[in-house]
């Protein structure tokens, strides 16, 4: 009895005790900040949260923010509370914002948290009343956005999250790390209140431009829980996308659960396969690890990214223990590994630092205006990595790991940054160096595509093995050697080849994947089979065909494997010789005056040194040796002088000599007989205006686009005559039928290799944009092919081709213009070179030798003369001294000048 009665007495104690908190409680609750408690003031802080409890995301932050305010009552349990209030909605329950004004109104909360849009913050303050203005937004959407039709930025909106342009950017780093040219966007709508979700691919589209890529196709699902039937809305979705040629898919934005769905249907659908490439973002990709492993089997190959998180804290890994619990504690039916994800630790964080500023703040200013200061000073190191803002959004930039499902799980591959890009380590996290990745090497190139291969996809298809792209090939070109066309009745098949066919298969086998072709002849003209590209007809076209503006509106052509022009080609005609003068043009005029400057030099030194050496023949008064000296410069070239040689010197200079006269006089023979036996051509015809203004007719080939081009040279239609085939020119010439045929400049080559005589280019070439091969508007596969072609030619196979194919010839062609026969002074710079050195020796000696002889004289002329140099070197130098002494004495009056007078007069008596 005693026992049961104190039981009672202990019971109702308790139960009053716990009254009366509840009521003291209570009165805390109805004033605004707080109530003054018998040992401090208390302060009351609340904090309304918005979150989708059907969502993963939703559950994730509801669990992250509830363990956020225990831990931070935990700590500050004395003076101050923080008490959360969560407003829970769904996408088809109304906007966000609507339930914030619920949480302001009803609640009277201090903070909002949840997943509200930057235009959702917008409105929400639009229609709140003046008395709640200001009341800080801390957003926790899935990626921050802005909405370009914002007149006003909401300024209590603080972004947690990372910008959208971050993971755009990440994705164009992907897409041209792999040179996929085009991709097909997808992107869930994640609400249907705002158009915050349009941005997405305009931001896709901006970050892909560097990188030469572009969004060929995308496509907006709707939320998932608006679908009745989800799996037939896929199918119908998928299939279009199926027929399309890109295979490059990027999700932009999606929910785990349409994530799930959409690859469990391109899945069954066989999307998954060879050629096919899937991206996921960071939405996705953050929340694998809660996933079901068997799920992942629908994922195998997908490549994404998700942020970057430091799990080797000691703060992480209590944090993810206690959330892991908790998790399964609130929601058991949920099945799969309760990891938090990158928006679990940012709505922890933001919790804390939320928290954090209301704490600083005191009981006399803490307005909602001062609360957002106080949040955007906020400077820690969260568990999602450093939290500090900057213009209201996290400051620092995001990093993502780049991610690869293979089987039940996925590895990390790289690692992504906007600063340093891709890279396998982390550079530096809290001042320790890690390594991303588990041990699987870490590298792009490791990277496990769909189908299983390890080789990167090209991004697009175009044909297969059942269905190869059909290439149309010109069947009725006049130059057969760039395609040619034959139909072998043996085996029952058409025979195609040529220049232009053997430049296209070296390209394609450059190409780092196969592909499936088949060449049909076509037999139209070159401007109908670039339209038959254009329209699908055909898949692509390979041929001699001229890159033209006109052509360019219908279809895209490769990189020129030739360059090209239009030339002239017209008959040759003898020379009409001038014969007054042809002597002369043996040798050019630089060559006659080398040898007139040699003859004369030779004979100057063969004097001079007889001259020194007494030689009788060489003596005279001075105007019979000026005389003499010439004449015998000019004898000596006919080794008819009269004059005697006595000298070993002279002997060398004019046996030296002699051989280059020799040489000289051999070759002034041939040069002229060939000037005068052999005929020189020149063109027929030597420039276009002369055909126009004689209205003479013209050739050029049959369906070619030369013929609009010689229109607008001013070429009447009726003077142009369309040729079938190259041997049909001559005969055209020969009938006087034409009298210049256009070609482009490969054509032309081709021309005068197997026509080598009487024919020759004249006047000016148009330039061109060579041959290249067509493709359809943005096609990948001209870029491909573009690039194929720069490496055959780089490594010299095309210009072997074309001298075996196109220039190879059994004659020798004559030029069009003859140069000048006349031979110059390099042909003979050897032989002059050793004449001109010895004459030089020679001279020097005979100079020396003259000095000596007349030594005697020279030094009396000198003494005599030295006496008039000295006196007049001593009157220059008098003259110097003279004016040098006149520039002193006039600098020194200034100076006395310019001193004060009484100075002056000072000196003047001492002086005296």
């Amino acid at each position: 009895m005693r026992t049961a009665s104190t039981t009672t007495v202990f019971s109702l104690l308790v139960y009053f005790l716990v009254v009366h908190q509840i009521a003291s409680l209570g009165n805390n609750m109805n004033g605004v900040n707080g109530s003054i408690h018998d040992d401090c003031n208390i302060l009351i802080w609340r904090i309304g949260a918005i979150v989708d409890p059907t969502a993963r995301v939703g559950k994730e932050q509801k669990i992250a923010m509830e363990m956020a305010v225990d831990d931070f009552n935990g700590q500050n349990s004395k003076c101050s509370q923080l008490i959360f209030n969560f407003a829970y909605f769904h996408e088809s329950s109304g906007p966000a914002a609507s339930l914030a004004t619920y949480l302001v109104n009803k609640k009277q909360v201090h903070a909002i948290l949840g997943p509200l849009t930057h235009q959702e913050a917008a409105l929400f303050s639009d229609f709140d009343d003046e008395a709640n203005k200001g009341i800080p937004i801390i957003s926790l959407s899935l990626a921050a956005t802005y909405s370009t039709l914002l007149l006003t930025e909401p300024s209590s909106l603080i972004q947690m999250s990372n910008n959208v342009k971050s993971q755009m950017q990440c994705f164009a780093a992907l897409i041209g790390h792999f040179k996929w040219r085009k991709v097909i966007a997808l992107y869930e709508i994640s609400n249907s209140f705002s158009n915050m979700d349009y941005g997405l691919i305009t931001h896709l589209s901006d970050s892909l431009k560097f990188v030469d890529s572009t969004v060929e196709y995308h496509l907006a699902f709707p939320p998932l829980f608006s679908v009745s039937n989800s799996r037939l809305f896929f199918q119908e979705k998928l299939e279009k996308l199926r027929t399309k040629n890109v295979k490059v898919f990027v999700v932009a934005q999606c929910s785990l659960e349409f994530g799930l769905v959409l690859f469990e249907m391109a899945t069954e659908m066989g999307m998954m396969g060879k050629d096919y490439v899937w991206i996921i973002s960071d939405n996705m990709a953050s929340l694998l690890d809660s996933v079901e492993t068997s799920v992942l089997l629908n994922m195998q190959g997908v490549i994404g990214f998700k942020a970057n998180v430091n799990e080797k804290t000691e703060s992480f890994r209590d944090f993810s223990v206690k959330f892991r619990r908790k998790y399964r504690s609130e929601y058991p039916e949920e099945e799969g590994y309760p990891s938090p994800s990158s928006y679990a630790l940012k709505a922890y964080d933001a919790t804390l630092a939320t928290a954090k500023a209301m704490q600083k703040l005191s009981k006399t200013k803490n307005s909602s205006s001062e609360l957002v200061k106080s949040i955007l000073l906020s400077d820690f190191e969260g568990l999602s990595g450093k939290v500090s803002f900057k213009n209201g959004m996290l400051f620092q930039k995001p990093t993502f790991r780049i991610i690869n499902v293979i089987g039940k799980s996925y590895r990390e591959v790289s690692f992504w940054s906007p600063k340093v890009g891709f890279s396998e380590d982390f550079v530096e996290y809290n001042g320790v160096k890690l390594r991303i990745g588990n041990g699987l090497g870490g590298a792009l190139e490791s990277i496990l595509w769909p189908g299983g291969k390890q080789t990167v996809p090209k991004g697009w298809t175009i044909g297969g093995l059942e269905k190869p792209l059909k290439i149309g090939v010109p069947a009725r070109g006049a130059f057969n050697q760039f395609v040619t066309v034959n139909f072998n009745q043996e085996r029952n098949e058409t025979l195609i080849g040529g220049f232009s066919v053997h430049v296209f298969e070296a390209a394609v086998r450059q190409l780092p994947y196969y592909l499936p072709y088949v060449l049909v002849p076509f037999y139209g003209t070159y401007d109908e089979m670039v339209v038959g590209v254009s329209n699908k007809s055909l898949d692509a076209a390979v041929g001699d065909t001229e890159i033209m503006p006109d052509r360019y509106e219908h279809a895209e052509f490769s990189q020129p494997y030739i360059d090209s022009g239009l030339v002239m080609v017209v008959t040759e005609r003898p020379i009409l010789k001038k014969t007054h003068f042809i002597v002369i043009k043996a040798f050019k005029l630089k060559l006659w005056i080398l040898l007139a400057v040699m003859s004369m030099s030779t004979g100057v030194v063969i004097w001079l040194n007889e001259y020194v050496n007494d030689n009788s023949d060489f003596s005279g008064s001075f105007p019979q040796l000026i005389g003499s000296m010439l004449w015998f410069s000019v004898t000596v070239l006919s080794f008819s002088q009269r004059e005697s040689i006595k000298s070993n010197l002279s002997r060398l200079v004019l046996t030296t000599w002699l051989c280059v006269v020799v040489v000289v006089t051999a070759c002034f023979t041939a040069v002229l007989s060939s000037i005068m036996t052999v005929p020189r051509l020149e063109p027929s015809v030597l420039n276009v205006d002369y055909l126009i203004r004689t209205n003479a007719a013209v050739g050029c080939n049959n369906n070619s686009f030369i013929v609009r081009y010689l229109v607008n040279l001013q070429f009447k239609p009726e003077n142009i005559k369309q040729i079938s085939s190259i041997s049909d020119y001559p005969k055209a010439f020969e009938k006087a039928e034409i009298s210049a045929a256009f070609f482009v400049a490969p054509h032309a080559k081709v021309f005068l290799a197997k026509y080598c005589r009487g024919y020759t280019k004249s006047g000016p070439v148009f330039k061109l944009g060579g041959f290249g091969f067509v493709f359809p508007k943005g096609s990948p596969l001209a870029v491909d092919i573009s690039e194929a072609i720069l490496k055959v030619s780089q490594s010299g196979e095309i210009n072997q081709l074309e001298e075996q194919m196109l220039i190879s010839s059994n004659c020798s062609s004559s030029s069009a213009r003859e140069q000048d026969p006349g031979l110059g002074p390099e042909l003979f710079s050897g032989p002059l070179l050793i004449s001109g050195v010895i004459c030089g020796i020679v001279l020097l000696i005979s100079i020396a030798r003259l000095v000596r002889k007349h030594w005697l004289y020279l030094s009396s002329v000198i003494a005599n003369n030295a006496n008039i140099v000295l006196r007049w070197a001593s009157l220059v130098l008098t003259q110097c001294y003279t004016i040098l002494g006149l520039r002193s004495s006039k600098d020194s009056n200034i100076v006395m000048e310019q001193r004060p007078s009484n100075q002056q007069n000072g000196e003047i008596t001492g002086v005296f």
